[in-house]
């Protein structure tokens, strides 16, 4: 068990009728202790902080010669919630997934605190608000880089026009591997919020195929992403296991991940990585291309191979990109790993309350 647990001694004597020798009837002495460790828990405390600012008055004024301490600053103002409590319950909504109206229900249940999911709610809300600002430096950070992932998963929103049922939002990623990550929010899927969003980015943006990620500035180069590419003959071999030509192409595609594989192990940085790409995925990529071509040539437009060759040969260009800067990933998976969270969050919160919540909602995600 962790070293840095505090370490409580319980001590379980010896039955008082075994304590005296059985021949001479004299005390045992105590000759040490048979030692086990079991972890253990307390559940949650909580408590009332008595917030008591001085009054120092004055013996020459009457009035106005009272000087008083400074009222703390807080996340909501006068709240008769902490900031660690509201930044506790935001935690537990967006890292452990435990909606409000649950927590609000352990509370009553095990503490007695009635604690309405409006108040605990709107204090949520009110940290996302003031994080915004910490979003948005983390944002500048990324467009002033020369390498971008970008992503975009769903999010349902309630909204007051469709009663019953909720409008398909989106909130759309942007991250480098291993450093700052940024959700935006928005209330469509269209190129609008990317073209926003990367209106002064010029380098190097991974993604899917998606079309909203084209066109957004001639200063992006785009770059392909062979875990999307794998996953369509995946899909084929899923569909029919027997499959030859479509267990070949993963394999092949396999040995990119091989080589991906042994700069990690070796600690490579980007140009070592770069020159041990051009000598061993350069081949492997001519190679699986020449195939490719050839089978696609042999199947008929409508099957699932063909889709499968079709979507990878469309995006060689850019997935031949990783090639020429060792930066850039092989695939898109840091990314799509970062969004993860909210999928699972969503089985278990749902939906946004509403439209104004969402841009706070994906700054506490950012964070």
């Amino acid at each position: 068990l962790p070293e840095h647990l505090e370490r409580r001694e319980v001590i379980i004597a010896v039955p008082q009728d075994q304590r005296n020798c059985a021949l001479c009837g004299a005390p045992r002495p105590l000759i040490g202790y048979d030692v086990r460790e079991e972890l253990d828990c307390t559940p949650a405390k909580y408590f009332v902080n008595v917030i008591k600012r001085e009054k120092l008055g004055a013996h020459c004024q009457e009035e106005q010669g009272v000087a008083t301490a400074p009222a703390p600053a807080q996340i909501v103002p006068k709240s008769k919630l902490s900031d660690g409590f509201i930044i506790e319950a935001l935690a537990k909504k967006y890292q452990q997934h435990q909606p409000v109206f649950r927590q609000c229900a352990n509370l009553l249940e095990d503490h007695g605190i009635d604690l309405s999911r409006q108040t605990l709610t709107e204090s949520i809300l009110a940290a996302g608000d003031l994080l915004g600002a910490v979003v948005r430096a983390q944002a500048a950070v990324l467009v002033a880089g020369t390498y971008l992932q970008a992503d975009e998963t769903r999010v349902p929103c309630q909204v007051s026009d469709k009663p019953g049922r909720n409008h398909t939002a989106w909130f759309h990623q942007y991250s480098v591997p291993a450093g700052p990550v940024v959700f935006m929010f928005s209330m469509g899927r269209g190129r609008a919020a990317p073209a926003q969003f990367l209106k002064d980015f010029k380098g190097k943006l991974q993604s899917d195929a998606f079309a909203i990620y084209d066109k957004l500035g001639d200063g992006i180069t785009h770059a392909g992403c062979w875990g999307h590419a794998r996953r369509k003959f995946i899909d084929t071999i899923k569909a029919a296991p027997g499959c030859t030509r479509a267990i070949q192409t993963v394999q092949r595609i396999g040995k990119l991940y091989a080589v991906e594989c042994e700069a990690r192990e070796a600690g490579m940085d980007f140009i070592q990585r770069l020159v041990l790409r051009q000598a061993k995925s350069v081949p492997v990529l001519a190679e699986l291309k020449t195939r490719l071509v050839e089978i696609r040539g042999q199947l008929a437009p409508g099957e699932r191979l063909a889709k499968a060759c079709d979507y990878t040969l469309g995006q060689w260009s850019r997935l031949e990109e990783y090639l020429k800067d060792g930066q850039i990933e092989i695939d898109n998976n840091w990314c799509e790993g970062g969004m993860r969270p909210i999928a699972l969050g969503r089985k278990n919160w749902l939906h946004l309350g509403n439209e104004r919540a969402g841009p706070k909602v994906a700054a506490i995600i950012s964070i």
